[in-house]
């Protein structure tokens, strides 16, 4: 079993990639701390294998991709005490072996490198990613596997709690459509304005990026908020909330 560690801003997501039968078969989520405790963390993952009944001598391959500098060393000395082996933490030399090419390696995030990685990898031509993550990003890559560029806006949860913290009488509300675009009250309100807005935004941002693009191309989304849009889903070829995991586990078999 491969295991892929993606290190956000708001989350760590651990996936289990069943190799027997070729697919991400178990997810587990911590919320990211700057001083999370080692022990915490070995705890936490302990009882999850245990409720999942997965061996720790199962896992035979981890692959690190954080955009959060603080907690690498912690993630290195997790794999290394709890699995008895080392993480591969990727970084801008991790590139040099891939289809996939950047003129800024060590500018770009790590998680961008490992979407058009997997999306490079799956469908061989021109790809931009939206990844509804902590933020909103817009990543392509050429179809000869140049990175064309990357547009990163705050995403649905990140504007739905700079109202909260910014204003004196508005909640923090749930992230799902209302039924109505003009909302009924206060929460419905915020929920049309930013979930049926950030639509808007989503369509026209595609809309720009294709205007640049000179060759076919597929559309890919991903992240853990990629489903709550489910009225833009004709928009994309392929939804897959897995992505980014599934390049973590290529970048590690590049160059392991």
């Amino acid at each position: 079993m491969f295991l892929s560690i993606d290190a956000g801003n708001s989350n760590i997501v651990f996936g289990f990639f069943d190799l027997r039968i070729k697919k991400w078969r178990y997810e587990f989520r911590i919320e990211t701390q700057k001083n999370l405790p080692l022990v915490l963390l070995e705890s936490k993952i302990h009882l999850f294998l245990l409720e999942n009944k997965i061996k720790v001598g199962e896992i035979n391959g981890v692959g690190i991709s954080s955009v959060v500098p603080e907690i690498n060393d912690l993630l290195l000395q997790f794999c290394q005490q709890f699995f008895g082996q080392e993480g591969y933490l990727i970084q801008g030399k991790s590139y040099l072996k891939l289809l996939v090419s950047t003129k800024r390696p060590d500018e770009i995030g790590t998680d961008l490198m490992a979407n058009m990685t997997a999306a490079y990898d799956l469908f061989k031509q021109t790809c931009i990613v939206v990844d509804f993550g902590t933020a909103l990003t817009f990543s392509v890559v050429g179809e000869n596997g140049e990175v064309l560029g990357v547009n990163i806006v705050p995403g649905l949860k990140t504007a739905i709690k700079a109202l909260f913290m910014n204003t004196a009488k508005l909640p923090e509300v749930e992230l799902v459509l209302p039924p109505y675009t003009l909302g009924q009250n206060t929460v419905q309100s915020i929920q049309a304005g930013i979930l049926y807005g950030y639509t808007g935004l989503v369509k026209g941002m595609l809309t720009y990026i294709r205007k640049d693009l000179k060759s076919p191309y597929k559309v890919i989304a991903t992240g853990g908020l990629s489903s709550i849009l489910e009225h833009l889903h004709d928009e994309f070829d392929l939804v897959d909330r897995n992505l980014t995991l599934t390049g973590i586990k290529l970048i590690r078999e590049a160059n392991v």
